[in-house]
């Protein structure tokens, strides 16, 4: 069993393709885990399915008080009143073309350099993702970018820094990032088959 104080600085990400379980079930066992976040990266959906997802898991999150955050979707988000959402960066860049800063609460972006980390917090991202920083199955053929790299992105902005790939529910795993500068870790694959 996980002490609760430890997902404290942790953001859940979903993967439905990775559950073993009913998707919104297991969306609420995440919950019950009380991360800081949850964000629903269900990106292969359509709009109007991920909306209708979104309406649901959004429940569960309000219910257990853990942030929701949509990603990619964010005309989704403001049919809704969603205040969070998280981008990859070429979708912040699209987002402003279209959107105010001011229509969301926080936003996420995700990056791979430190360039990009500093585009990121220029555009006005609340904070960002960097990774992948261990090994991961999600991206076999690509090299961790590792702790260094972490380290150097964290030293880089003034935003939050949240490390993403190869993250596991190990307090050590988190302390490590943390030591590297990373405000917290987002973990995917074992939130989609915790119990």
């Amino acid at each position: 069993m996980y002490r609760e104080e430890i997902f404290q600085d942790v953001i859940a990400v979903s993967n439905r393709k990775l559950c073993n379980r009913p998707f919104l079930e297991q969306i609420e066992i995440v919950c019950r885990y009380r991360p800081q976040a949850l964000i629903l990266r269900e990106k292969d959906l359509s709009a109007t399915e991920y909306g209708r997802l979104g309406k649901k898991v959004r429940e569960i999150c309000a219910q257990y008080q853990v942030t929701c955050i949509y990603h990619t979707f964010y005309e989704e988000a403001k049919k809704v009143g969603v205040k969070n959402i998280h981008l990859p960066l070429w979708k912040m860049q699209e987002f402003l073309q279209t959107s105010k800063r001011e229509e969301f609460d926080l936003i996420g972006i995700s990056i791979h350099s430190l360039e990009e980390a500093k585009e990121a917090e220029r555009l006005g991202a609340s904070y960002i993702t960097a990774g992948h920083i261990y090994p991961t199955g999600c991206k076999p053929d690509l090299p961790p970018r590792g702790l260094e790299f972490l380290k150097e992105i964290c030293q880089g902005v003034r935003i939050p820094v949240y490390a993403i790939g190869g993250i596991h529910l190990d307090e050590e795993q988190f302390l490590e990032v943390q030591m590297a500068g990373a405000k917290g870790a987002c973990v995917m694959s074992e939130f989609m088959k915790i119990s």
